[in-house]
């Protein structure tokens, strides 16, 4: 469509004529309304020289807009006369007394600023005359977190009935001696507060938050719910119904199969045993069994109640009647286990091939120097799945993701994790792909373990990198005072007490290539665990995959 010059000329001076008019209209029915508050003013009684100035400039601005002709009134040539004092203020046409936001308010002191060289809270402990430790790390903020955390798994299980850790955990904060459970979860929910409960291998956790105000009363609950509890028949029969349903879903959970398979085929001995109750061991398990457990191990030696963000002595204050009778007992006596590697294959109804590789981290957490390194050696591998919306935060620069999953599109995921233990732990890469590419998928697992336990095969950039990461992940994960609170008990149980910080990060900076090259050795030296899950026909022979390792 074409416009000639004139009909554009037209069309604007249409448009400005319209604006102008508009404008008119608009100023006009605001002098109407000053005039209308003018008058309000005349009878509320205000000054006689306010109202009178008021009605002549109402006035003459009125006059003003009618005197100008309408083609000049796009660009007045004499500005018009703006209305000032209270009402002025009011309509936002002149700047008030009252400082700008980013001015100090006159008469407001500013508490001082936090100096630069504030110290990190320190982890106070205290020991019992019984053996419960006490610890805890003060902190600002209105929150306290609170931890009871044993030296007591699935590991320290009867072989002839499995699974009493992982009911355990679906019987915390059920009914005890001084409270029914309906009553527990009206006092936890009267103060918002927060109660949940976790099993592993080798410690159980009972944890619970409110603002700091309740910090007593929380500390209170839980002594009681792991001390106290009854282990009612009719609760226990309800939370076998649940693990039975918690069994099904898990079956179609690859990832969790595959974890439990790992340490089913690679342990022999406590590490072995399941920590997910087996189906066929649930008929076993009631209210005698748990009471039996929990008294050979819930012990004062084998407890640690640790805390975040409350002052110790008043923590110390309230435990300590709570605790302070609680029976004797020592560290346990280490389970007998060995790793010795093994395969396990189920075939499912899938078009995916799960797989995972796994070797032993000998040594476990207690083997510091080698932890720092397989913590970096995890990150340095990375990896994930085929899709992923992130950046380096998200592994996209880690060497399963820039050697494998974009370079191969039929590979579906590549992870590489880690299990470990006090003195012990599996080291994995799992990976899952179409059932045709199986082959293939086992031979890229192989050949990254090989790279890594490989001198020269890693850049000094890509360590760099790893560890930053590594670093970064660990402080992060620490602003959180729940992990703090599980950073605590968890250390004491494992070593004694808390190692501070600093010493995990310079024992992660000082780590060399040889050092990562070197731990990746001794891994991959160790037998081979291997697990599949899905269309496992033509997953690899063991001793085929077992023998290029060696």
């Amino acid at each position: 469509m074409r416009i000639t010059m004139w009909q554009a000329a037209s069309t604007g001076r249409h448009f400005v004529g319209s604006r102008l008019r508009n404008g008119v209209t608009t100023q006009a029915r605001g002098l109407q309304s000053y005039a209308t508050l003018c008058q309000a003013a005349s009878m509320h009684d205000l000054p006689l020289t306010l109202a009178s100035c008021l009605s002549e400039r109402f006035t003459s601005q009125a006059r003003g807009i009618h005197s100008f002709p309408m083609m000049f009134q796009a660009v007045p040539t004499h500005p018009l006369p703006q209305p000032s004092g209270i009402l002025a203020w009011l309509a936002g046409d002149e700047p008030s007394n009252v400082p700008a936001l980013y001015e100090p308010m006159h008469g407001i002191h500013l508490p001082p600023h936090l100096s630069s060289d504030m110290k990190p809270g320190e982890t106070k402990i205290t020991k019992l005359k019984n053996g419960v430790r006490v610890a805890s790390e003060n902190s600002p903020g209105p929150t306290s977190i609170v931890g009871i955390y044993i030296d007591s798994g699935s590991i320290h299980e009867s072989p002839s009935v499995n699974g009493v850790s992982h009911l355990l955990e679906r019987m915390a904060f059920k009914s005890t001696s001084n409270r029914s459970h309906f009553r527990l979860v009206r006092e936890v929910e009267a103060i918002g507060g927060n109660i949940m409960a976790n099993a592993s291998r080798e410690q159980m956790a009972y944890t619970a938050d409110s603002i700091k105000t309740y910090m007593p009363e929380m500390v209170e609950l839980l002594v009681d719910c792991v001390r106290n509890s009854m282990y009612y028949d009719w609760e226990v029969h309800d939370q076998l119904v649940r693990v039975k349903a918690e069994i099904g879903e898990i079956a179609n959970n690859p990832q969790s199969i595959l974890l439990e398979a790992l340490h089913s085929a690679g342990y022999a001995g406590a590490l072995g045993q399941p920590l997910l109750a087996p189906e066929a061991s649930l008929h076993k398990l009631n209210g005698e069994v748990l009471i039996d457990f929990v008294s050979r191990n819930y012990t004062a030696g084998r407890i640690v109640l640790a805390a975040s963000g409350c002052d110790h002595d008043e923590l110390l204050q309230i435990a300590e009647p709570l605790l302070s009778d609680l029976g004797g007992g020592g560290p346990p006596t280490p389970s007998a286990t060995e790793y010795v590697g093994g395969d396990w294959r189920q075939a499912a109804d899938s078009p995916k091939t799960h797989i995972a590789l796994a070797f032993e981290v000998p040594g476990g957490w207690r083997n510091e120097k080698d932890s720092f390194a397989v913590t970096v050696l995890q990150t340095l591998l990375g990896g994930g799945g085929s899709f992923s919306a992130g950046g380096p935060g998200k592994g996209m620069y880690s060497r399963l993701y820039s050697r494998v999953l974009n370079k191969y599109e039929q590979v579906q995921s590549f992870t590489a994790f880690n299990s470990i233990y006090n003195n012990t732990g599996i080291f994995s890469i799992h990976a899952t792909s179409g059932s045709d590419f199986v082959p293939y998928l086992v031979d890229l697992a192989t050949k990254e373990f090989i790279a890594v336990a490989t001198p020269g095969e890693v850049t000094d950039a890509e360590l760099q990198r790893a560890k930053n990461t590594t670093i970064s992940a660990v402080l992060m994960n620490l602003e959180s005072r729940v992990v703090v609170t599980e950073d605590i008990g968890r250390q004491i149980l494992t070593y004694g007490n808390r190692k501070p910080l600093s010493e995990f990060i310079q024992g992660v900076q000082s780590l060399s290539l040889q050092d990562v090259s070197g731990v990746a050795q001794k891994i991959i030296a160790t037998p081979l665990t291997m697990a599949s899950w899905g269309d496992v026909v033509q997953v690899p022979r063991f001793d085929q995959v077992a023998n290029r390792f060696s």
